[in-house]
């Protein structure tokens, strides 16, 4: 198995994906997984690499035929652990991987979370994590035509998986997400 190593990831990621905005949602996934990651008292260090990694091939392989499967591919040439592999092909439901484990069921919830969480903080005047507030995620979750992009099922489906209430789990992001704010440039 290959040792994680955070810098080795984010350089994988910086070789597939030059796209600021999919390189600012990697950063939030990984400080979100990181975040649940010690509170679940897990190893911060493949959550993050997981979150960091679960869409590094996106930007070249977009289509449900090669996202994330020639990632997959990819990394199992890197010599990445199956663990890793599996949770990041769980994450997409289109690949009817199964979510099993707490790493694969927290990717799952904090991804398209992490993605609304930055669409709420992008409309405040500020644009600053700072002024984001679960009621104002949880308002913008109800309107349909705001960041259509996010899928509000996989937001619940994934909250229930874990366990924990909808603010709860906003809250847990929102407190991630603040603490890579200035590489998030919110």
């Amino acid at each position: 198995m290959k040792i994680l190593d955070r810098p080795e990831a984010f350089e994988l990621l910086s070789e597939y994906t030059q796209n600021e905005n999919l390189i600012r949602h990697a950063l939030s996934v990984e400080a979100a997984m990181r975040h649940y990651a010690v509170l679940s008292h897990e190893d911060e260090e493949l959550w993050g690499v997981v979150g960091l990694l679960h869409d590094f091939d996106y930007e070249r392989f977009p289509s449900h035929n090669e996202h994330p499967y020639e990632g997959a591919k990819i990394l199992r040439e890197r010599g990445y652990d199956e663990a890793i592999i599996k949770a990041i092909l769980s994450h997409a439901p289109y690949t009817n991987v199964p979510r099993e484990t707490l790493l694969e069921k927290t990717l799952f919830a904090v991804d398209e979370l992490c993605g609304l969480v930055t669409a709420v903080a992008l409309v405040r005047p500020s644009k600053s994590l700072t002024d984001v507030k679960v009621k104002s995620v949880k308002k913008k979750m109800k309107d349909k035509a705001f960041a259509r992009g996010v899928n509000r099922d996989h937001i619940r489906e994934g909250t229930e998986a874990l366990g924990i209430d909808l603010a709860t789990h906003i809250d847990n992001v929102i407190t991630a997400m603040r603490r890579v704010s200035s590489d998030l440039g919110l």
